[in-house]
């Protein structure tokens, strides 16, 4: 169990969570990526969205 940063709501984090996955608040919509570190669990990181490029 995890604490969203922006709206400080419980985010559940599955226990087999892989690095990269992206992760929803269920509270406020944000997404966070995921980010398995060795010895300290999980962190949770807010996750960068690319815009779609229509070759402009």
């Amino acid at each position: 169990m995890s604490r969203c940063p922006e709206c400080d709501a419980e985010i559940e984090i599955p226990d087999d969570v892989i690095s990269g996955e992206i992760i929803s608040c269920p509270d406020c919509g944000m997404d966070y990526e995921a980010r398995v570190i060795e010895g300290e669990g999980v962190r949770l990181v807010p996750a960068e969205i690319e815009g779609e490029d229509w070759g402009e």
